[in-house]
Protein backbone atom coordinates (compact mmCIF):
# COMPACT_ATOMS: atom_id res chain seq x y z
CA UNK A 1 0.00 0.00 0.00
CA UNK A 2 1.55 3.68 -0.72
CA UNK A 3 2.43 5.34 2.18
CA UNK A 4 0.55 8.26 1.27
CA UNK A 5 -2.73 6.16 1.19
CA UNK A 6 -1.53 5.01 4.53
CA UNK A 7 -1.56 8.26 5.93
CA UNK A 8 -4.87 9.28 4.58
CA UNK A 9 -6.66 6.77 5.79
CA UNK A 10 -4.60 7.00 9.70
CA UNK A 11 -5.68 10.58 9.78
CA UNK A 12 -9.12 9.59 8.45
CA UNK A 13 -9.33 7.50 11.92
CA UNK A 14 -8.02 9.65 13.81
CA UNK A 15 -10.36 12.18 12.88
CA UNK A 16 -13.40 10.22 13.21
CA UNK A 17 -12.08 8.11 16.63
CA UNK A 18 -13.60 11.02 18.92
CA UNK A 19 -16.70 12.03 16.97
CA UNK A 20 -19.44 10.02 18.95
CA UNK A 21 -18.52 12.00 21.87
CA UNK A 22 -18.60 15.28 20.31
CA UNK A 23 -21.32 18.39 20.11
CA UNK A 24 -21.56 19.22 16.66
CA UNK A 25 -19.96 22.84 18.06
CA UNK A 26 -16.74 20.87 18.96
CA UNK A 27 -16.46 19.07 15.63
CA UNK A 28 -16.76 22.25 13.72
CA UNK A 29 -14.05 23.92 15.99
CA UNK A 30 -11.66 20.59 15.59
CA UNK A 31 -12.40 20.94 12.30
CA UNK A 32 -10.53 24.90 12.50
CA UNK A 33 -8.24 23.16 14.44
CA UNK A 34 -7.50 20.71 11.58
CA UNK A 35 -7.90 23.46 8.77
CA UNK A 36 -4.87 25.35 10.69
CA UNK A 37 -2.12 22.33 10.62
CA UNK A 38 -3.06 22.20 6.96
CA UNK A 39 -5.01 19.09 7.89
CA UNK A 40 -7.79 20.06 5.11
CA UNK A 41 -9.37 15.85 4.63
CA UNK A 42 -9.51 15.48 8.53
CA UNK A 43 -11.05 19.36 8.65
CA UNK A 44 -13.41 18.18 6.04
CA UNK A 45 -14.88 15.20 7.92
CA UNK A 46 -14.96 17.24 11.30
CA UNK A 47 -17.08 19.91 9.24
CA UNK A 48 -19.67 16.81 7.88
CA UNK A 49 -19.84 15.75 11.07
CA UNK A 50 -20.76 19.22 12.62
CA UNK A 51 -23.39 19.76 9.43
CA UNK A 52 -24.59 16.21 9.66
CA UNK A 53 -25.08 17.05 13.73
CA UNK A 54 -27.37 19.67 12.69
CA UNK A 55 -25.23 22.73 12.67
CA UNK A 56 -25.86 24.15 9.28
CA UNK A 57 -24.73 28.13 9.39
CA UNK A 58 -22.60 29.39 6.68
CA UNK A 59 -19.83 29.99 8.17
CA UNK A 60 -19.35 25.88 8.08
CA UNK A 61 -20.25 26.21 4.27
CA UNK A 62 -17.70 29.33 4.15
CA UNK A 63 -14.95 27.07 5.67
CA UNK A 64 -16.27 24.00 4.08
CA UNK A 65 -15.29 25.62 1.00
CA UNK A 66 -11.96 26.52 1.66
CA UNK A 67 -11.46 23.36 2.99
CA UNK A 68 -12.25 21.82 -0.77
CA UNK A 69 -10.72 24.56 -2.25
CA UNK A 70 -7.32 23.73 -0.74
CA UNK A 71 -8.14 20.11 -1.00
CA UNK A 72 -8.39 20.58 -4.95
CA UNK A 73 -11.88 19.93 -4.79
CA UNK A 74 -13.21 22.43 -7.00
CA UNK A 75 -16.90 21.24 -7.79
CA UNK A 76 -17.26 20.19 -4.05
CA UNK A 77 -16.10 23.88 -3.18
CA UNK A 78 -17.96 25.60 -5.36
CA UNK A 79 -20.93 24.33 -3.64
CA UNK A 80 -20.03 25.21 -0.41
CA UNK A 81 -19.07 28.79 -1.33
CA UNK A 82 -22.38 29.15 -3.18
CA UNK A 83 -24.31 28.54 -0.05
CA UNK A 84 -22.36 31.03 2.12
CA UNK A 85 -22.52 33.50 -0.27
CA UNK A 86 -26.31 34.06 0.62
CA UNK A 87 -25.27 35.42 4.35
CA UNK A 88 -24.65 39.08 4.42
CA UNK A 89 -21.82 38.64 6.62
CA UNK A 90 -20.03 36.60 4.35
CA UNK A 91 -20.57 37.46 0.99
CA UNK A 92 -18.08 39.51 0.07
CA UNK A 93 -15.58 36.71 1.22
CA UNK A 94 -17.26 34.15 -0.49
CA UNK A 95 -17.08 35.71 -3.73
CA UNK A 96 -13.51 36.49 -3.47
CA UNK A 97 -13.08 32.95 -3.13
CA UNK A 98 -15.37 31.68 -5.93
CA UNK A 99 -13.69 33.54 -7.98
CA UNK A 100 -10.67 31.97 -7.15
CA UNK A 101 -12.29 28.64 -7.11
CA UNK A 102 -14.00 29.10 -11.07
CA UNK A 103 -10.33 30.17 -12.11
CA UNK A 104 -8.58 27.21 -10.72
CA UNK A 105 -11.64 25.23 -13.04
CA UNK A 106 -10.30 27.18 -16.25
CA UNK A 107 -13.26 29.20 -16.70
CA UNK A 108 -11.86 32.57 -16.21
CA UNK A 109 -15.21 34.19 -17.51
CA UNK A 110 -16.90 32.92 -14.04
CA UNK A 111 -14.21 34.41 -12.00
CA UNK A 112 -14.06 37.69 -13.79
CA UNK A 113 -17.77 37.50 -12.75
CA UNK A 114 -17.44 37.14 -9.11
CA UNK A 115 -13.92 39.27 -8.96
CA UNK A 116 -16.16 42.12 -10.15
CA UNK A 117 -18.58 42.11 -7.35
CA UNK A 118 -15.82 41.92 -4.87
CA UNK A 119 -13.74 45.05 -6.63
CA UNK A 120 -17.26 47.24 -6.36
CA UNK A 121 -18.02 46.65 -2.94
CA UNK A 122 -17.53 49.34 -0.37
CA UNK A 123 -17.14 46.84 3.01
CA UNK A 124 -13.88 45.40 2.26
CA UNK A 125 -10.88 47.49 0.81
CA UNK A 126 -8.85 45.28 0.98
CA UNK A 127 -10.56 42.31 -0.74
CA UNK A 128 -11.53 44.78 -3.22
CA UNK A 129 -7.68 45.77 -3.94
CA UNK A 130 -6.87 42.28 -4.84
CA UNK A 131 -9.71 41.64 -6.65
CA UNK A 132 -8.74 44.29 -8.82
CA UNK A 133 -5.70 42.74 -9.40
CA UNK A 134 -6.82 39.41 -9.98
CA UNK A 135 -9.17 40.96 -12.60
CA UNK A 136 -5.94 42.90 -14.52
CA UNK A 137 -4.37 39.74 -14.76
CA UNK A 138 -6.75 37.68 -16.15
CA UNK A 139 -7.87 39.70 -19.25
CA UNK A 140 -4.71 39.54 -20.42
CA UNK A 141 -2.98 36.67 -19.39
CA UNK A 142 -5.86 34.17 -17.45
CA UNK A 143 -3.15 34.30 -14.41
CA UNK A 144 -4.65 35.17 -11.49
CA UNK A 145 -2.34 35.56 -8.15
CA UNK A 146 -4.40 33.62 -5.88
CA UNK A 147 -5.01 35.31 -2.69
CA UNK A 148 -7.30 33.84 0.15
CA UNK A 149 -9.08 35.31 2.76
CA UNK A 150 -9.12 32.32 5.82
CA UNK A 151 -12.44 31.99 8.02
CA UNK A 152 -10.21 33.90 10.71
CA UNK A 153 -6.94 35.34 9.39
CA UNK A 154 -6.42 37.27 5.89
CA UNK A 155 -3.43 35.63 3.93
CA UNK A 156 -2.40 35.95 0.36
CA UNK A 157 -1.12 32.92 -1.48
CA UNK A 158 -0.19 33.00 -5.16
CA UNK A 159 0.00 30.30 -7.70
CA UNK A 160 0.22 30.18 -11.15
CA UNK A 161 -0.54 27.06 -13.23
CA UNK A 162 1.93 25.95 -16.11
CA UNK A 163 -1.05 25.73 -18.60
CA UNK A 164 -4.52 27.45 -19.13
CA UNK A 165 -7.29 26.38 -21.25
CA UNK A 166 -10.46 28.06 -21.82
CA UNK A 167 -13.51 26.93 -24.01
CA UNK A 168 -16.62 28.88 -24.62
CA UNK A 169 -19.62 27.77 -27.40
CA UNK A 170 -22.73 29.13 -27.66
CA UNK A 171 -25.67 28.27 -29.50
CA UNK A 172 -29.49 29.41 -30.06
CA UNK A 173 -32.22 30.45 -32.02
CA UNK A 174 -33.49 33.82 -33.68
CA UNK A 175 -35.80 35.79 -35.66
CA UNK A 176 -34.45 38.69 -38.31
CA UNK A 177 -36.81 41.17 -39.80
CA UNK A 178 -35.05 42.17 -42.40
CA UNK A 179 -32.04 39.97 -43.21
CA UNK A 180 -30.97 41.93 -46.08
CA UNK A 181 -31.32 45.10 -45.16
CA UNK A 182 -33.94 45.75 -47.68
CA UNK A 183 -35.05 49.69 -48.41
CA UNK A 184 -37.68 51.13 -46.48
CA UNK A 185 -39.79 52.16 -49.02
CA UNK A 186 -40.08 52.19 -52.98
CA UNK A 187 -37.14 54.80 -54.87
CA UNK A 188 -36.43 55.42 -58.05
CA UNK A 189 -32.47 54.55 -58.49
CA UNK A 190 -30.95 57.80 -59.65
CA UNK A 191 -27.47 55.63 -60.71
CA UNK A 192 -29.11 54.11 -63.30
CA UNK A 193 -29.66 56.02 -66.77
CA UNK A 194 -32.67 54.42 -67.35
CA UNK A 195 -34.31 56.05 -63.83
CA UNK A 196 -36.29 52.71 -62.90
CA UNK A 197 -38.67 52.83 -60.18
CA UNK A 198 -37.47 49.91 -58.05
CA UNK A 199 -39.93 48.40 -55.27
CA UNK A 200 -37.87 46.56 -52.56
CA UNK A 201 -39.16 43.02 -51.73
CA UNK A 202 -39.05 42.71 -47.91
CA UNK A 203 -38.09 39.49 -46.29
CA UNK A 204 -37.93 37.64 -42.64
CA UNK A 205 -37.15 34.53 -40.99
CA UNK A 206 -35.13 32.50 -38.35
CA UNK A 207 -31.82 32.03 -37.90
CA UNK A 208 -29.65 29.70 -35.73
CA UNK A 209 -26.62 32.17 -34.54
CA UNK A 210 -23.61 29.91 -33.06
CA UNK A 211 -20.23 30.86 -31.56
CA UNK A 212 -17.08 29.39 -29.95
CA UNK A 213 -13.74 30.57 -28.81
CA UNK A 214 -11.16 28.62 -27.17
CA UNK A 215 -7.78 29.54 -26.08
CA UNK A 216 -4.60 27.36 -24.76
CA UNK A 217 -1.93 29.41 -22.78
CA UNK A 218 1.55 28.04 -21.79
CA UNK A 219 2.98 30.39 -18.91
CA UNK A 220 6.86 29.72 -19.21
CA UNK A 221 8.16 32.72 -17.73
CA UNK A 222 6.67 33.99 -14.05
CA UNK A 223 4.51 37.37 -15.91
CA UNK A 224 4.49 35.86 -19.52
CA UNK A 225 2.64 33.59 -21.43
CA UNK A 226 2.48 32.25 -24.87
CA UNK A 227 -1.22 31.57 -26.30
CA UNK A 228 -2.66 30.54 -29.03
CA UNK A 229 -6.96 31.21 -29.86
CA UNK A 230 -9.40 30.83 -31.88
CA UNK A 231 -12.72 32.44 -32.27
CA UNK A 232 -15.96 32.01 -34.40
CA UNK A 233 -18.97 33.37 -35.27
CA UNK A 234 -22.40 32.66 -37.75
CA UNK A 235 -25.57 33.39 -38.57
CA UNK A 236 -27.44 30.69 -40.55
CA UNK A 237 -30.92 31.21 -41.85
CA UNK A 238 -33.40 28.28 -41.97
CA UNK A 239 -35.28 29.14 -45.20
CA UNK A 240 -34.17 28.43 -48.64
CA UNK A 241 -34.88 32.05 -49.69
CA UNK A 242 -32.53 33.30 -46.75
CA UNK A 243 -29.73 31.37 -47.36
CA UNK A 244 -27.63 34.44 -49.15
CA UNK A 245 -27.91 35.75 -45.66
CA UNK A 246 -25.88 33.30 -43.96
CA UNK A 247 -22.61 34.80 -42.59
CA UNK A 248 -19.78 32.85 -40.94
CA UNK A 249 -16.10 34.33 -39.87
CA UNK A 250 -13.39 32.94 -37.83
CA UNK A 251 -9.91 33.95 -36.45
CA UNK A 252 -6.84 31.79 -35.17
CA UNK A 253 -4.56 34.07 -33.50
CA UNK A 254 -0.56 33.18 -31.96
CA UNK A 255 1.43 35.45 -29.60
CA UNK A 256 2.61 36.24 -26.19
CA UNK A 257 0.87 38.06 -23.23
CA UNK A 258 2.74 39.91 -20.51
CA UNK A 259 1.46 41.31 -17.43
CA UNK A 260 3.03 42.42 -13.94
CA UNK A 261 2.10 44.34 -11.07
CA UNK A 262 4.09 45.78 -8.84
CA UNK A 263 3.42 48.89 -5.78
CA UNK A 264 -0.47 49.46 -7.68
CA UNK A 265 0.87 49.46 -11.04
CA UNK A 266 -0.03 47.11 -13.99
CA UNK A 267 2.10 46.88 -16.66
CA UNK A 268 1.11 44.49 -19.57
CA UNK A 269 2.14 43.98 -23.33
CA UNK A 270 -0.21 41.73 -25.88
CA UNK A 271 1.04 40.94 -29.12
CA UNK A 272 0.20 38.01 -31.70
CA UNK A 273 -0.30 37.57 -35.39
CA UNK A 274 -3.80 37.05 -36.12
CA UNK A 275 -5.16 34.97 -39.09
CA UNK A 276 -8.96 35.48 -40.46
CA UNK A 277 -11.51 34.65 -42.80
CA UNK A 278 -14.88 35.78 -43.65
CA UNK A 279 -17.69 34.17 -46.00
CA UNK A 280 -20.41 35.95 -46.60
CA UNK A 281 -22.84 36.67 -50.17
CA UNK A 282 -22.94 39.51 -52.31
CA UNK A 283 -26.43 40.52 -53.48
CA UNK A 284 -28.86 43.01 -54.07
CA UNK A 285 -30.53 43.90 -50.95
CA UNK A 286 -33.29 44.94 -52.64
CA UNK A 287 -34.25 40.92 -53.00
CA UNK A 288 -31.91 39.47 -52.05
CA UNK A 289 -30.40 38.06 -54.83
CA UNK A 290 -26.59 37.31 -55.75
CA UNK A 291 -25.75 40.01 -57.87
CA UNK A 292 -24.32 39.20 -61.35
CA UNK A 293 -22.33 41.97 -63.40
CA UNK A 294 -22.92 41.20 -67.54
CA UNK A 295 -23.78 37.70 -66.50
CA UNK A 296 -21.21 36.80 -64.83
CA UNK A 297 -21.68 35.44 -60.82
CA UNK A 298 -20.25 37.55 -58.75
CA UNK A 299 -21.39 36.25 -55.06
CA UNK A 300 -18.15 35.93 -53.89
CA UNK A 301 -16.75 39.22 -54.11
CA UNK A 302 -16.99 39.89 -49.89
CA UNK A 303 -15.60 37.05 -48.99
CA UNK A 304 -11.66 37.12 -48.03
CA UNK A 305 -8.95 36.51 -45.94
CA UNK A 306 -6.68 39.23 -43.74
CA UNK A 307 -3.16 38.48 -41.66
CA UNK A 308 -0.86 40.06 -40.02
CA UNK A 309 0.22 41.41 -36.62
CA UNK A 310 -0.49 43.57 -33.73
CA UNK A 311 1.13 45.22 -30.59
CA UNK A 312 -0.61 46.71 -27.32
CA UNK A 313 1.21 47.86 -24.48
CA UNK A 314 -0.33 49.27 -21.47
CA UNK A 315 0.71 50.63 -18.31
CA UNK A 316 -1.55 51.76 -15.37
CA UNK A 317 -1.36 53.19 -11.88
CA UNK A 318 -4.00 53.98 -9.01
CA UNK A 319 -5.08 57.36 -10.88
CA UNK A 320 -3.18 57.47 -14.23
CA UNK A 321 -3.32 54.89 -17.32
CA UNK A 322 -1.58 55.03 -20.45
CA UNK A 323 -1.42 52.57 -23.81
CA UNK A 324 -0.46 52.52 -27.36
CA UNK A 325 -1.43 50.13 -30.19
CA UNK A 326 -0.57 49.09 -33.50
CA UNK A 327 -1.59 47.33 -35.64
CA UNK A 328 -0.84 46.23 -39.56
CA UNK A 329 -3.32 43.80 -41.67
CA UNK A 330 -3.36 42.62 -45.46
CA UNK A 331 -7.31 42.27 -46.67
CA UNK A 332 -7.25 39.76 -49.60
CA UNK A 333 -10.81 39.66 -51.01
CA UNK A 334 -11.75 36.99 -53.49
CA UNK A 335 -11.40 37.82 -57.66
CA UNK A 336 -14.11 37.76 -59.86
CA UNK A 337 -12.29 39.56 -62.35
CA UNK A 338 -15.46 41.39 -64.02
CA UNK A 339 -15.07 44.53 -61.49
CA UNK A 340 -12.55 45.55 -59.07
CA UNK A 341 -11.39 43.60 -56.12
CA UNK A 342 -11.41 45.34 -52.79
CA UNK A 343 -8.22 43.91 -51.89
CA UNK A 344 -6.34 46.57 -49.57
CA UNK A 345 -4.27 47.04 -46.77
CA UNK A 346 -4.60 48.47 -42.96
CA UNK A 347 -2.82 50.31 -40.65
CA UNK A 348 -3.38 51.52 -37.16
CA UNK A 349 -1.14 53.71 -34.70
CA UNK A 350 -3.30 54.73 -31.54
CA UNK A 351 -2.86 55.50 -28.14
CA UNK A 352 -5.24 56.31 -25.09
CA UNK A 353 -4.73 58.46 -21.73
CA UNK A 354 -7.06 57.57 -18.84
CA UNK A 355 -7.40 59.03 -15.15
CA UNK A 356 -9.51 57.60 -12.96
CA UNK A 357 -10.99 60.27 -10.26
CA UNK A 358 -11.90 57.35 -7.76
CA UNK A 359 -12.34 53.89 -7.86
CA UNK A 360 -15.89 54.31 -8.87
CA UNK A 361 -15.16 56.80 -11.96
CA UNK A 362 -13.02 57.55 -14.97
CA UNK A 363 -12.14 59.54 -17.85
CA UNK A 364 -10.45 58.24 -21.11
CA UNK A 365 -9.69 60.14 -24.07
CA UNK A 366 -8.12 57.90 -27.38
CA UNK A 367 -7.30 58.90 -30.61
CA UNK A 368 -6.59 56.58 -33.59
CA UNK A 369 -5.07 56.91 -36.81
CA UNK A 370 -5.65 54.25 -39.53
CA UNK A 371 -5.40 53.91 -43.22
CA UNK A 372 -6.70 51.20 -45.75
CA UNK A 373 -5.10 51.61 -49.29
CA UNK A 374 -6.86 49.67 -51.65
CA UNK A 375 -4.98 47.87 -54.81
CA UNK A 376 -7.57 47.57 -57.80
CA UNK A 377 -10.50 49.37 -56.65
CA UNK A 378 -10.86 53.30 -58.34
CA UNK A 379 -11.72 56.22 -56.37
CA UNK A 380 -14.31 58.16 -57.04
CA UNK A 381 -13.73 61.32 -58.88
CA UNK A 382 -15.80 65.02 -57.70
CA UNK A 383 -19.07 64.35 -60.58
CA UNK A 384 -19.28 60.72 -58.44
CA UNK A 385 -18.35 58.56 -61.14
CA UNK A 386 -15.44 55.77 -60.58
CA UNK A 387 -13.34 55.38 -63.97
CA UNK A 388 -10.99 52.75 -64.11
CA UNK A 389 -8.73 55.47 -64.80
CA UNK A 390 -8.66 57.02 -61.32
CA UNK A 391 -6.17 56.49 -58.71
CA UNK A 392 -6.61 53.59 -56.53
CA UNK A 393 -8.68 54.29 -53.59
CA UNK A 394 -7.37 55.61 -50.34
CA UNK A 395 -9.03 56.46 -47.07
CA UNK A 396 -7.40 57.83 -44.05
CA UNK A 397 -8.80 58.20 -40.66
CA UNK A 398 -8.39 60.17 -37.55
CA UNK A 399 -10.24 58.94 -34.55
CA UNK A 400 -10.81 60.95 -31.25
CA UNK A 401 -12.31 59.48 -28.62
CA UNK A 402 -13.80 60.65 -25.27
CA UNK A 403 -15.39 57.75 -22.62
CA UNK A 404 -16.79 58.12 -19.10
CA UNK A 405 -17.36 55.44 -16.70
CA UNK A 406 -19.58 55.61 -13.22
CA UNK A 407 -20.31 53.29 -10.70
CA UNK A 408 -23.15 53.93 -9.28
CA UNK A 409 -24.10 50.63 -6.59
CA UNK A 410 -21.72 47.93 -5.88
CA UNK A 411 -23.76 45.99 -8.81
CA UNK A 412 -24.19 48.73 -11.36
CA UNK A 413 -22.42 51.15 -13.75
CA UNK A 414 -22.79 53.38 -16.78
CA UNK A 415 -21.30 54.80 -19.13
CA UNK A 416 -20.86 57.27 -22.29
CA UNK A 417 -18.90 57.30 -25.43
CA UNK A 418 -18.19 59.98 -27.84
CA UNK A 419 -16.68 59.69 -30.94
CA UNK A 420 -15.46 61.72 -34.16
CA UNK A 421 -14.08 60.29 -37.04
CA UNK A 422 -12.80 62.17 -39.72
CA UNK A 423 -12.22 60.29 -42.93
CA UNK A 424 -10.03 61.70 -46.06
CA UNK A 425 -10.74 60.29 -49.41
CA UNK A 426 -6.97 60.82 -50.68
CA UNK A 427 -7.89 60.87 -54.11
CA UNK A 428 -9.94 64.26 -54.78
CA UNK A 429 -12.41 64.03 -51.35
CA UNK A 430 -15.11 62.97 -53.11
CA UNK A 431 -15.75 60.45 -50.26
CA UNK A 432 -14.71 62.55 -47.24
CA UNK A 433 -16.87 62.47 -44.18
CA UNK A 434 -17.14 63.61 -40.51
CA UNK A 435 -19.19 61.47 -38.07
CA UNK A 436 -20.32 61.91 -35.03
CA UNK A 437 -20.61 59.08 -32.68
CA UNK A 438 -22.40 58.94 -29.47
CA UNK A 439 -23.03 56.04 -27.53
CA UNK A 440 -24.43 54.85 -23.88
CA UNK A 441 -24.48 51.45 -21.89
CA UNK A 442 -25.77 50.71 -18.71
CA UNK A 443 -24.86 47.35 -16.81
CA UNK A 444 -26.51 46.32 -13.67
CA UNK A 445 -26.38 42.78 -11.99
CA UNK A 446 -29.53 42.37 -9.35
CA UNK A 447 -28.57 38.81 -8.54
CA UNK A 448 -25.33 37.09 -9.09
CA UNK A 449 -27.00 34.81 -11.40
CA UNK A 450 -28.15 37.18 -13.25
CA UNK A 451 -26.50 40.06 -15.47
CA UNK A 452 -28.57 42.81 -17.58
CA UNK A 453 -26.85 45.36 -20.53
CA UNK A 454 -28.51 47.68 -22.13
CA UNK A 455 -26.55 50.16 -24.86
CA UNK A 456 -26.80 52.32 -28.08
CA UNK A 457 -25.25 54.34 -30.58
CA UNK A 458 -26.64 57.30 -32.88
CA UNK A 459 -23.88 58.33 -35.60
CA UNK A 460 -24.13 61.33 -37.98
CA UNK A 461 -22.31 61.62 -40.71
CA UNK A 462 -21.10 64.98 -42.73
CA UNK A 463 -20.71 64.57 -46.55
CA UNK A 464 -18.92 67.91 -47.95
CA UNK A 465 -18.48 66.17 -51.49
CA UNK A 466 -20.71 63.15 -52.01
CA UNK A 467 -24.01 62.99 -53.57
CA UNK A 468 -27.03 60.30 -53.40
CA UNK A 469 -26.76 57.87 -55.50
CA UNK A 470 -23.61 59.32 -56.78
CA UNK A 471 -24.91 61.61 -59.17
CA UNK A 472 -25.53 65.28 -58.75
CA UNK A 473 -29.10 65.14 -59.19
CA UNK A 474 -29.37 63.12 -56.03
CA UNK A 475 -28.06 66.30 -54.30
CA UNK A 476 -25.90 66.12 -51.14
CA UNK A 477 -25.48 62.68 -49.77
CA UNK A 478 -26.91 62.66 -46.09
CA UNK A 479 -26.62 59.15 -43.79
CA UNK A 480 -28.08 58.86 -39.72
CA UNK A 481 -27.39 55.95 -38.04
CA UNK A 482 -29.34 54.43 -34.57
CA UNK A 483 -28.84 51.08 -32.95
CA UNK A 484 -29.92 49.91 -29.90
CA UNK A 485 -29.14 46.29 -27.62
CA UNK A 486 -30.74 44.59 -25.11
CA UNK A 487 -28.80 41.28 -23.52
CA UNK A 488 -29.81 39.65 -20.40
CA UNK A 489 -28.40 36.54 -19.16
CA UNK A 490 -28.97 34.11 -16.26
CA UNK A 491 -26.66 31.56 -14.95
CA UNK A 492 -28.68 27.95 -14.24
CA UNK A 493 -25.28 26.51 -13.56
CA UNK A 494 -21.63 27.73 -13.30
CA UNK A 495 -21.23 26.60 -16.54
CA UNK A 496 -24.57 27.19 -18.06
CA UNK A 497 -26.13 30.25 -19.27
CA UNK A 498 -29.27 31.30 -20.86
CA UNK A 499 -29.13 34.40 -23.14
CA UNK A 500 -31.42 36.63 -24.84
CA UNK A 501 -30.98 39.83 -26.68
CA UNK A 502 -32.83 42.23 -28.83
CA UNK A 503 -30.72 44.33 -31.34
CA UNK A 504 -32.56 47.67 -33.15
CA UNK A 505 -31.12 49.32 -36.09
CA UNK A 506 -32.22 52.11 -38.03
CA UNK A 507 -30.62 53.94 -41.27
CA UNK A 508 -31.93 56.90 -42.62
CA UNK A 509 -30.49 58.50 -45.90
CA UNK A 510 -31.69 60.29 -48.90
CA UNK A 511 -29.87 57.77 -51.00
CA UNK A 512 -32.87 55.24 -50.67
CA UNK A 513 -30.59 52.55 -51.35
CA UNK A 514 -29.52 52.21 -48.12
CA UNK A 515 -31.99 53.44 -46.09
CA UNK A 516 -33.41 50.63 -43.76
CA UNK A 517 -34.99 49.16 -40.61
CA UNK A 518 -33.86 45.92 -39.43
CA UNK A 519 -34.76 44.53 -35.91
CA UNK A 520 -33.59 40.82 -34.36
CA UNK A 521 -34.56 38.98 -31.00
CA UNK A 522 -32.55 35.71 -30.04
CA UNK A 523 -32.24 32.90 -27.20
CA UNK A 524 -28.93 31.54 -26.78
CA UNK A 525 -27.26 28.48 -24.53
CA UNK A 526 -23.77 29.53 -23.62
CA UNK A 527 -21.66 26.51 -22.04
CA UNK A 528 -18.12 27.51 -20.69
CA UNK A 529 -17.06 24.19 -18.61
Amino acid sequence: MHRPLIIALLLALFAAAPAAAMTPEEAFADGNRLFRDDLYWAALLRYRQALEAGLDTPQLHYNMGIAHYRAGQHIRARESLLEAVESPEFRVAAQYNLGLNAHALGDDEAALRWFRLVRDQQSNAALAEYATVAISRIRRVEVAERREIEARAESVQKTRSFTNFLLSARAGFGTDSNPYRTPSEAYIDLADPNLPLIVPVQQSGAYIPVSLFAKYQVNALENEGFFFAYRARGRFYQDAELESANEFRHEASFGNEYARVSDARLREVYSAFTFAQSDETYYDPDDGVPREVDGTNIEDRLNYTRYGPEITLRQRGERWGFSLAVKGQLWDYENVEVVPSYDHEYFLFGGAVQYRFSRTSLLRVTVDKSSRRFTDRPAFDLDGNQFITNDSLRYDYLDIGLTARQRVTDTMWFGFDYVRTDRQDRFQGYNDYIRDAFAAEFHWSPHYRVELELSGEYRLFDYPNAFAFNEPIGGPKTREEAWASLIAEFRMTPSLALVAEANLREVVSNDLRIQYDRSRYALSVRWAP
